[in-house]
């Protein structure tokens, strides 16, 4: 039997609720369909915005959307896509799929979505096409509340007062679609760009995010931390140079150029994605070694800003619009992931998973009117006790290695462990066999568990949802347990996440 112990008494650093951050670009059906359908559609809507895939990412208690990009944001010229729809400029996607942009979905309507969510806004800018004006007058359109050319814009475009703006990003993926730059060159455009992301609004300062590494890209991140923190640095009247710096890593379990299959595969693939997906934790701790080089007080946070699995597109579909279908084996690499940004709280800040309906590792797929929730969006909703937490220490004992190759071994069990402000202790714990149960304890450093309750969410490592079947896999309560001596003793099946809230009456 593993046991899983839990000091309750040691708090390990905090999680911030961005860890639980989605990520939405215009790229195949993500904005157009998923979220966006327009005022005048029959799916119901609510200022464009369809109505059932808002309520469910209100469920799931979505912290903060990253918009309009991706290699969309270094195309993207913002007053393409303010005032009147009927006269907004159309464009190619030249990313995606080389369809029409109508820009009908710009800066109002996203901070429109952003408001029937309740969730924070990051908006990411044009640097590897656009120029340093375009850039401040977007801020400045967003955020002032004086007089200006743009401020005036905005309220004759119908929003008298300025948008909130939490983060803004100065770029994206500036080493390869965003401008093919070295990072000497991105990091001074850096410097540049965000001196004129003004703060207008002192009281709420915009967080400014500095694009970083592709991966294991550790030579990236060595040059623009050198280059951003070479003298001068800037006057306090403008906040600090970067608050945050970017990590981009998708799972591929078969390359970059031949994906693999979202839904066929088989126990040896199963094993290969998720120890792709635990590599991660290899890649914080590398690149948070360099920062803290320069940033020891952790006061720059890692934005992994885009993560998750990419296979191929499913059959039959534009293969521009990166549209997949979504497994148990989705499920396990989003509860590893969330566990190791958990885990890693003292320096991962956000992370935004990529991306947010019908593209990649979606929580919501759509098709016409019929809407579904992944085996993700479950994932995302059972871990949503973690938001605003504080890390607790915890390890498995009795915890062994399984695999099917020895280059692609995973640990049995994997799990983090938080306590929220009323004191509830949240478990996250993932069974990452493809066959075998775990007989499991939960063990406490002093609290006798007295109130608890679990949810549970398993099936087949190629079980799915279609719109045909729509709750094929999905979360349902976990009764299956005892308390008794202080612990809670239960099992823990093959291929499943699991999740308790735990309570001292």
């Amino acid at each position: 039997m593993a046991k899983l112990m839990i000091n309750e008494k040691r708090k390990k650093g905090h999680i911030n609720p961005e860890i639980y951050g989605h990520f939405a670009e215009h790229l195949g059906r993500c904005i157009y369909e998923g979220l966006y359908v327009g005022e005048h559609s029959d799916i119901p809507n609510v200022n464009g915005m369809r109505k059932d895939v808002v309520d469910a990412l209100k469920e799931m208690k979505i912290p903060v959307l990253r918009w309009p990009g991706g290699c969309f944001a270094d195309e993207y010229h913002w007053k393409d896509g303010i005032g009147p729809k009927e006269t907004r400029k159309r464009m190619i996607n030249t990313h995606w799929g080389g369809v029409i942009e109508d820009n009908s979905f710009g800066t109002h309507e996203f901070f429109e979505l952003c408001r029937q969510l309740g969730c924070k806004t990051y908006v990411n800018g044009n640097v590897g096409s656009g120029t340093v004006q375009e850039m401040s007058e977007w801020v400045e359109y967003i955020t002032f509340n004086g007089v200006s050319p743009m401020a005036d814009e905005r309220r004759q475009n119908g929003h008298d007062a300025p948008w909130q703006l939490d983060y803004f990003g100065v770029g994206n993926e500036n080493w390869g679609c965003g401008g093919n730059m070295t990072p000497e060159y991105y990091g001074n455009l850096y410097r540049r760009y965000q001196t004129y992301v003004r703060q207008y609004d002192p009281s709420h300062p915009i967080r400014k995010i500095c694009c970083g590494a592709n991966v294991a890209d550790y030579f990236w991140t060595k040059g623009v931390l050198k280059t951003c923190f070479q003298a001068p640095q800037p006057g306090p009247e403008n906040g600090p140079l970067l608050d945050g710096l970017s990590l981009h890593y998708y799972v591929h379990p078969e390359g970059w150029q031949q994906k693999g299959s979202a839904t066929d595969f088989d126990d040896s693939v199963w094993y290969k994605t998720l120890a792709k997906a635990k590599y991660i934790e290899e890649l914080i701790l590398r690149h948070s070694a360099i920062m803290d080089e320069y940033d020891p007080e952790k006061k720059i946070g890692m934005i992994v800003d885009e993560w998750g699995c990419w296979f191929n597109v499913e059959p039959g579909t534009n293969p521009g619009f990166l549209y997949q279908q979504n497994t148990m084996r989705d499920a396990l690499v989003a509860g590893i992931s969330l566990n190791i940004f958990n885990k890693h709280c003292d320096r991962v800040k956000m992370a935004c998973i990529a991306q947010m309906v019908n593209v990649l590792q979606s929580v919501i797929l759509t098709e016409g009117p019929k809407m579904l929730l992944t085996p993700t969006y479950h994932v995302f909703h059972m871990y949503r006790h973690h938001q605003d937490a504080e890390l607790l220490d915890s390890y498995i004992d009795g915890n062994k290695i399984i695999g099917t190759q020895e280059e692609y071994q995973v640990p049995f069990l994997d799990e983090s462990v938080s306590v929220s402000r009323d004191g509830t202790i949240n478990v996250t714990l993932n069974n990452l066999s493809v066959t075998e149960d775990a007989p499991m304890e939960i063990s406490f450093a002093r609290l006798n568990p007295t109130d608890v309750t679990a949810a549970i969410l398993t099936g087949d490592m190629q079980a799915h949802n279609t719109f045909d079947s729509p709750e094929n896999v999905k979360e349902v309560p976990f009764t299956a347990y005892e308390v008794r001596d202080g612990s809670i003793f239960f099992t823990a099946p093959a291929c499943s996440v699991i999740s308790f809230c735990i309570k001292e009456a």
